[in-house]
């Protein structure tokens, strides 16, 4: 145990380690008078007594319970501060914390799924939401695949934040502009027109605003995508015959318009 009195004071460091607060607290508090030593050496270091002592454990313990430095000179003072209703509004502050680190708790969970999963929605929400050709593992597989970029992090981030209702609004905006592409291409649109070039640009703003910011090369890489693979190959073609040729044709007559050779273009 550690013993002090009132000729025998203990220094700064043996209070320190004692209480477990730092030197430099008990400086502040020395500075601004809350918790000043009695006692000084010849040399002028702080001695602390027993009665000293006894303050700073007071100190410490509504510092635990979070009471600032001011809120507790005002109970040491007494200067007519009622102890227990300081108490009070103290713990009403802790439950308020505690309520507001709940939520943040829910919300890294979801996040933490996001990450992992991509889309928040059960298998049930995910057909109704995109269709009965929706392949629920493909959020899966789209992880496996580019899990450790950094599209893949700005998708779960929106993803985290999503209710099945804004899924929803979304899968709806992109069957909007999947039903444009198949019109646009029935009325004879040719892709580089400024028709194409328009639906081209759509594309951009409906994909960023969707899933994460796409850039004219990452654009071009995707119209390669969805022509050479037989899964979005069929997507398009099940629209019309031939589209997923002739969008990945317009996005790469877009880019030429932007100095971007579709032929070099990387995902950048």
């Amino acid at each position: 145990m550690l013993d002090a009195t009132d000729t025998d004071g203990l220094t700064v460091g043996h209070v320190s380690t004692h209480l477990g607060v730092t030197v430099r607290a008990l400086h502040h508090w020395d500075d601004i008078g809350l918790a000043r030593p009695s006692l000084r050496t010849t040399a002028g270091y702080r001695l602390y007594t027993a009665g000293d002592l006894e303050l700073l454990q007071r100190i410490v313990v509504y510092r635990e319970v979070g009471l600032g430095l001011d809120g507790i000179r005002a109970v040491l003072d007494g200067s007519g501060t009622d102890v227990a209703a300081a108490l009070r509004g103290q713990r009403t502050q802790v439950a308020e914390r505690i309520d507001r680190l709940q939520e943040l708790s829910v919300g890294l969970d979801r996040m933490i799924d996001a990450h992992e999963r991509g889309l928040l929605l059960t298998v049930e929400q995910q057909v109704a939401i995109f269709g009965p050709q929706w392949d629920p593992d493909w959020p899966a597989q789209a992880r496996q695949r580019y899990g450790d970029t950094e599209q893949w992090q700005q998708f779960a981030e929106r993803s985290a934040s999503r209710s099945p209702e804004q899924w929803q609004a979304i899968a709806d905006t992109l069957a909007d502009f999947d039903r444009a592409l198949g019109d646009a291409m029935d009325s004879g649109v040719t892709p580089g027109s400024p028709e194409a070039s328009q639906l081209v640009e759509r594309h951009r703003e409906v994909f960023t605003s969707s899933y994460f910011p796409l850039t004219r090369q990452m654009q071009v890489c995707l119209g390669r995508m969805f022509e050479a693979d037989p899964e979005f190959a069929a997507h398009y073609d099940g629209i019309r015959a031939g589209l997923a040729t002739w969008f990945r044709q317009s996005i790469d007559a877009s880019a030429r318009a932007h100095s971007i050779d579709p032929d070099t273009a990387t995902w950048q």
